[in-house]
Protein backbone atom coordinates (compact mmCIF):
# COMPACT_ATOMS: atom_id res chain seq x y z
CA UNK A 1 0.00 0.00 0.00
CA UNK A 2 3.00 2.29 0.83
CA UNK A 3 4.53 1.64 -2.46
CA UNK A 4 1.56 2.31 -4.22
CA UNK A 5 1.12 5.48 -2.29
CA UNK A 6 4.37 6.76 -3.31
CA UNK A 7 3.95 6.03 -6.71
CA UNK A 8 0.94 7.96 -7.07
CA UNK A 9 2.77 10.68 -5.20
CA UNK A 10 6.09 10.68 -7.84
CA UNK A 11 3.77 10.76 -10.74
CA UNK A 12 1.62 13.43 -9.50
CA UNK A 13 4.74 15.44 -9.26
CA UNK A 14 5.96 14.38 -12.40
CA UNK A 15 2.99 15.54 -14.21
CA UNK A 16 3.01 19.19 -12.78
CA UNK A 17 6.64 19.41 -13.59
CA UNK A 18 5.83 18.73 -16.72
CA UNK A 19 3.01 21.22 -16.85
CA UNK A 20 4.93 24.35 -15.94
CA UNK A 21 7.23 23.13 -18.67
CA UNK A 22 5.34 22.42 -21.58
CA UNK A 23 6.40 23.28 -24.94
CA UNK A 24 3.41 25.77 -25.71
CA UNK A 25 3.89 27.42 -21.90
CA UNK A 26 7.96 28.03 -22.96
CA UNK A 27 7.02 28.64 -26.73
CA UNK A 28 4.82 31.63 -25.41
CA UNK A 29 7.25 33.16 -22.83
CA UNK A 30 10.00 33.34 -25.62
CA UNK A 31 7.92 35.82 -27.34
CA UNK A 32 8.53 38.26 -24.83
CA UNK A 33 12.17 37.51 -23.66
CA UNK A 34 13.47 40.45 -25.95
CA UNK A 35 11.51 43.23 -23.79
CA UNK A 36 11.45 40.82 -20.67
CA UNK A 37 14.53 39.01 -20.71
CA UNK A 38 15.64 35.07 -21.07
CA UNK A 39 12.67 33.44 -18.68
CA UNK A 40 11.18 36.54 -17.38
CA UNK A 41 14.68 38.22 -16.02
CA UNK A 42 14.82 41.37 -17.02
CA UNK A 43 18.42 43.14 -17.57
CA UNK A 44 16.95 46.75 -17.26
CA UNK A 45 14.93 48.92 -14.88
CA UNK A 46 13.03 50.52 -17.59
CA UNK A 47 11.16 47.15 -18.18
CA UNK A 48 9.34 44.60 -15.08
CA UNK A 49 10.68 41.24 -14.82
CA UNK A 50 8.34 38.45 -14.96
CA UNK A 51 9.56 35.69 -13.49
CA UNK A 52 8.55 35.13 -9.68
CA UNK A 53 5.17 37.13 -10.08
CA UNK A 54 2.35 36.09 -8.45
CA UNK A 55 -0.04 34.15 -11.62
CA UNK A 56 -2.96 36.26 -11.23
CA UNK A 57 -0.66 39.58 -11.28
CA UNK A 58 0.28 38.81 -14.88
CA UNK A 59 -3.35 37.27 -16.06
CA UNK A 60 -4.78 40.51 -14.87
CA UNK A 61 -1.81 43.02 -16.05
CA UNK A 62 -2.46 41.30 -19.66
CA UNK A 63 -5.75 41.41 -19.43
CA UNK A 64 -5.53 45.49 -18.65
CA UNK A 65 -3.27 45.71 -21.49
CA UNK A 66 -5.74 43.94 -24.30
CA UNK A 67 -8.56 45.56 -23.22
CA UNK A 68 -6.76 49.07 -23.11
CA UNK A 69 -7.52 49.81 -19.21
CA UNK A 70 -3.86 49.58 -18.56
CA UNK A 71 -1.94 52.59 -20.93
CA UNK A 72 1.29 50.89 -22.88
CA UNK A 73 3.50 51.71 -25.38
CA UNK A 74 3.41 48.76 -27.16
CA UNK A 75 1.98 45.97 -24.50
CA UNK A 76 -1.48 46.83 -25.40
CA UNK A 77 -0.62 45.96 -29.39
CA UNK A 78 1.42 42.53 -28.42
CA UNK A 79 -1.80 41.45 -25.82
CA UNK A 80 -4.34 41.83 -28.40
CA UNK A 81 -2.60 38.77 -29.80
CA UNK A 82 -3.47 36.33 -27.03
CA UNK A 83 -5.92 34.43 -25.70
CA UNK A 84 -7.51 33.41 -22.18
CA UNK A 85 -6.00 30.52 -22.14
CA UNK A 86 -2.45 31.30 -23.46
CA UNK A 87 -2.21 34.30 -21.23
CA UNK A 88 -2.75 31.79 -18.62
CA UNK A 89 -0.08 29.57 -19.69
CA UNK A 90 2.63 32.17 -19.83
CA UNK A 91 1.37 33.38 -15.82
CA UNK A 92 2.19 30.30 -15.03
CA UNK A 93 5.21 29.53 -16.79
CA UNK A 94 6.56 32.84 -15.77
CA UNK A 95 5.44 32.40 -11.88
CA UNK A 96 7.19 29.58 -11.58
CA UNK A 97 10.48 30.84 -13.00
CA UNK A 98 12.80 31.77 -10.15
CA UNK A 99 13.55 35.70 -9.61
Amino acid sequence: MNQLLIAAALAAASLAAAAQDSPAARSLAATCASCHGTDGRSVTNEVVGLAGLPKEHIVTQMKAFRDGSRPATVMHQIAKGYSDQQIELMADYFSRRPK
